[in-house]
């Protein structure tokens, strides 16, 4: 994926940075905070524990800015989105 993008490693974040990071995955994704007895701190807990795994990534756009946190597929489908486009453009 050209140069527009770099893996965020997620362990040189600032905790509050993080937490905000995974919450708005949670909400984007549109997780039932309810699920779990600790709501969004639940959900954040797992989702700490899915980077740990490297089961999800955190993705910084250089063109627009952007932070986001992503699972693999989610990664994978996006780079095959920017080649399409690519080779369109």
């Amino acid at each position: 994926m050209s140069g527009r993008f770099i893996e965020v490693p997620w362990r040189m974040l600032p905790a509050e940075t993080l937490d905000a990071l995974l919450e708005a995955f949670v909400t984007r994704q549109g997780y039932d905070t309810t699920d779990t007895g600790e709501g969004m701190r639940g959900w954040v807990g797992e989702l700490r524990g899915q980077l740990e795994r490297e089961e999800l990534i955190i993705a910084h756009d250089l063109q627009t800015e952007l932070t986001e946190v992503m699972t693999l597929a989610q990664w994978r489908a996006f780079g095959r989105d920017l080649a399409d486009d690519e080779e369109e453009g």
